[in-house]
């Protein structure tokens, strides 16, 4: 009995570990002081835990296409706030406002997203928990 009380302990313990690694702190990754607004072209989302993905296609000043990643918060807080997955229809005109990322990559922490017909949600954006919200 000891055995399995010690094996489960220690599985509990990999996946707590296993959890704080993987998970990490908007400071670390990316500019408050560097906000953004997309607008573009929505090509998926991805709606997992312990974040979601939004992939977008925006056109620049130079008429390139470039394929951005936003970040938004878990699942279930934009489930809470009123999204579904049915929101996200690829080809779908969307605007999305965050913080980029400091790594230089098209990356940005969504804070906002609004979709052609004026809906808009918060992503999720932790951004300013430990600085005092802008």
């Amino acid at each position: 009995m000891k055995k399995v009380l010690s094996l489960v302990v220690m599985g509990v313990g990999v996946l707590v570990a296993a959890t704080a690694w993987a998970h990490h702190s908007f400071a670390a990754e990316y500019d408050q002081n560097k906000p953004v607004t997309l607008r573009g072209t929505l090509k998926e989302v991805e709606l997992t835990n312990p974040h979601g993905w939004i992939h977008m296609d925006v056109k620049g000043s130079d008429a390139k296409v470039v394929n951005w990643r936003v970040e938004t918060g878990p699942t279930n807080t934009l489930i809470r706030g009123g999204l579904r997955k049915t929101d996200f229809v690829p080809g779908t005109e969307i605007v999305v406002k965050g913080f980029l990322a400091k790594n230089g990559t098209p990356t940005v922490n969504g804070r906002e997203i609004t979709f052609a017909d004026g809906r808009d949600f918060f992503l999720g954006s932790s951004a300013g928990a430990q600085e005092g919200a802008r």
